[in-house]
């Protein structure tokens, strides 16, 4: 009889964290993997960030914090979307949570009942899924095309709204297309909305300081749907702080309140010292982390034009985060005399067995004709490994 949870049973190992384990596991044999598989900045955190957190060691700044933050961090918090995003959130309507994804699960944990279901624009970040599953939610995956720059329109999705949608839940810039919503776009989606009264919408934000375009619009700013959205946000991308684990949620009160109960049951307040660093962080004019951005988007160019030049592969301009999501079925069905390229899966699998580069599938993400490629690497780690990869591919037939 097994012991583990049928609760547990329905979920998947997340994709970017098993590709990471598998890459590990080559590293640790001698190979050398370039690993394009994390969503992690391969940067550190800025010096004035650290500085606050060595101070507040000094300082003995070690002890329990209130449940949804310190009421610093929470003003913070509160002054960043009023000055970035024209977002008009109370102090009291901000919950801290042990990052981002812990923001997402505590939002969904408290709104799901059994059966609703939540509407996910394909592509969506692997842990979306996962956790609507884990709060008893049903997906409802709306798919995209990379032609029309895997953006989904207000008809695409009322045409999958029924009775028991309660979340609409998508990521803007996104991950992993790098898709960027315009104000005319969302707009458009928030005036669908408004004749869904009983609809939620989640707008994961925590790509915004590494946008390309000239703007980043929030769907909260709306003021018809405001009191529906939940804006989840953090300082893991935009700041490169990973570990530091700090996300956040402006929401209405309400929400607010219910994801404070279920956080103070589950992992109470997340590291003090850690809150400290991301009040300065959150405080800070975004400019101090443009530089990063701007490497980014020379990094996006150089990799859109080497992977346009490999036969058969298909990709959209990323607005936005740093990976590309190009489209690779022309490669189904093919094989270079020992394996065949069935799907996605297959293809990440051959190519970090055969030449040590690792990507992520895109089935997780809802596209399953494309890969996941991370442009968080340096310039010449992401020569060589799209020299590997090309040489790899030529070898299909």
């Amino acid at each position: 009889m097994t012991k583990v949870s049928e609760r547990l049973k329905r979920l998947s190992e997340s994709a970017t964290l098993a590709m990471a384990r598998m890459s590990r596991e080559l590293k640790e044999k001698g190979y050398n993997v370039i690993p394009l598989s994390l969503g992690e900045p391969d940067f550190d955190t800025p010096d004035f960030i650290k500085v606050a957190a060595k101070k507040a060691i000094d300082d003995n700044f070690s002890h329990y914090t209130p449940v949804p933050g310190l009421p610093e961090l929470r003003t913070a918090i509160s002054n960043k979307f009023k000055r970035d995003n024209n977002l008009d959130y109370s102090t009291e309507q901000i919950v801290v949570s042990t990052g981002a994804k812990q923001s997402l699960a505590n939002v969904c944990l408290s709104l799901l009942n059994p059966g609703d279901e939540v509407l996910l624009p394909t592509p969506y970040w692997v842990s979306y899924a996962d956790i609507v599953t884990l709060s008893e939610g049903v997906s409802v995956k709306i798919k995209s095309k990379i032609e029309n720059d895997f953006k989904i329109t207000a008809a695409q999705l009322e045409s999958k709204i029924t009775d028991k949608t309660k979340l609409l839940m998508f990521s803007s810039p996104c991950n992993p297309s790098g898709t960027v919503y315009t104000k005319k776009e969302l707009t458009d989606i928030a005036e669908m909305l408004e004749k869904y009264p009983n609809i939620y919408i989640i707008a994961d934000e925590i790509y915004e300081h590494i946008n390309f375009t000239k703007e980043h619009f929030s769907i909260g700013s709306i003021p018809s749907i405001k009191e529906r959205v939940i804006t989840v946000n953090g300082v893991s991308k935009g700041f490169a702080m990973t570990g530091w684990r700090v996300g956040f949620i402006g929401a209405p009160l309400w929400i607010a309140k219910v994801c404070t109960k279920i956080q103070g049951q589950v992992t109470s307040a997340t590291c003090s010292i850690s809150q400290k660093a991301a009040e300065t962080a959150v405080n800070a004019n975004p400019e101090v982390v443009s530089k990063m951005k701007d490497i980014f988007l020379e990094r996006r160019d150089l990799v859109l034009e080497k992977f346009n030049e490999i036969d058969g592969i298909k990709c959209n301009v990323p607005e936005g985060a740093f990976y590309l999501f190009p489209d690779i079925s022309y490669y189904f069905g093919k094989s270079d005399g020992e394996t065949t390229i069935n799907s996605s899966d297959d293809l990440c699998i051959y190519l970090l067995n055969k030449c040590y580069v690792a990507l992520v599938a895109g089935t997780p993400f809802g596209n399953p004709e494309c890969v996941r490629i991370s442009y968080a690497a340096s310039e010449e780690n992401l020569l060589e490994a799209i020299r590997r990869i090309k040489k790899q591919l030529s070898k299909l037939k």
